[in-house]
């Protein structure tokens, strides 16, 4: 995505309160979602061992930082994209019961990202996920618990502006759903990310569903994995999938904002089936693959809320730069300053 300069931009909080402000929305969104899904926190690694499969592919394509380690034998570790997977297999090691979870601080490094004003070389999220019964793999628990973190966030929206009551809130009252394939149907015309823009410009704050899986074009709306969210099972509303995509409409930056990724996860059955889908069934061999084909895992719901992006949308920034330190291109941190736009 270009850099997005918005015109009279004028930031609403200076650098230190700015800081002040990351802290409390932080602190308390974390608390919040604790409450609302029913979790506690637990310790993540910021790397994993490569060969398990337990480190997210994200869409398939992207590669991970990796490096050997000396004191076992040369052996390779890479720096987690997200935290999908081994918190699945965190749930059956602590034997949590189903309507509980847990939720760590996930770092990432992703290398390939492009560096623009929602896109880092650094990634911080709260990753999280909840043990279900069975019987709660369907469309209406997905969008209950969708509705519970939308109310965690509009929260901290009303938080900050009782602090800082310049910083007015901007999200509707309620979150709107839609599947992927309905925004094709609605407008055949326009790309996956021009079908976001027009819905959310129009409703403030969507959940798209059905995301990675193939629409009635041969595309999908957008990538992922298919060994995590299940995107393949039909619904209670005639569509593919049980996972989708928080997107909110930023009127800063006048675009859509993705917040949060998630979803009911793959069974056994539509692990395989997505695998097969994705032509790479030899990952039924990797010890994560094992384990849920063996009924080892249990049926989860889980998902990623960017820390960072959810700072930036709650204080109205233009760049995720001014509330996270990362690195960018000299000539972006330039056009920024000339902006207004001051980056830590």
């Amino acid at each position: 995505m270009p850099l997005i300069i918005p015109r009279k931009y004028k930031r609403k909080l200076l650098t230190e309160t700015t800081e002040i402000a990351i802290k409390q929305i932080k602190e308390e969104f974390q608390s919040a979602l604790a409450e609302a899904l029913k979790l506690r926190r637990v310790t993540a690694p910021l790397f994993v061992e490569s060969g398990t499969g337990i480190n997210d592919d994200l869409n398939g394509t992207e590669h991970a930082v990796s490096f050997t380690i000396d004191a076992m034998e040369g052996r390779r570790a890479e720096v987690v994209h997200s935290l999908a997977k081994w918190k699945r297999a965190k749930l059956a090691a602590y034997d949590i019961a189903p309507g509980f979870g847990i939720y760590t601080d996930m770092n990432a490094i992703r290398t390939f990202e492009d560096l623009d004003n929602i896109h880092s070389l650094y990634v911080d999220q709260w990753d999280w996920e909840k043990t279900i019964a069975l019987n709660d793999r369907n469309l209406e628990y997905l969008k209950k618990t969708v509705r519970e973190i939308y109310g965690a966030i509009k929260r901290i929206e009303e938080t900050i502006f009782r602090t800082y009551p310049h910083i007015t809130p901007t999200l509707p009252d309620e979150i709107s759903f839609f599947h992927a394939q309905e925004l094709l149907d609605r407008y055949p015309g326009l790309t996956p990310r021009e079908r976001e823009t027009e819905i959310t410009r129009k409703y403030g704050a969507v959940f798209i569903i059905g995301i990675g899986g193939r629409l009635s074009d041969g595309q999908a709306h957008d990538g992922r994995a298919p060994d995590y969210d299940d995107w393949s099972t039909p619904n209670s509303d005639g569509y593919n999938g049980l996972n989708g995509d928080i997107v909110l409409w930023n009127r800063v930056l006048d675009i859509p904002f993705e917040i949060s990724s998630m979803g009911i996860r793959v069974s056994p059955e539509s692990l395989a089936r997505q695998l097969e889908l994705r032509g790479c069934p030899e990952r039924s061999g990797l010890a994560f693959h094992r384990s849920l084909l063996n009924g080892e895992l249990p049926s989860s719901i889980g998902g990623g809320i960017g820390q960072s992006r959810l700072c930036m949308f709650i204080l109205q920034k233009a760049h995720i730069g001014e509330v996270q330190a990362s690195i960018w291109p000299h000539e972006q941190i330039e056009a920024c300053h000339n902006a207004g736009i001051d980056l830590l």
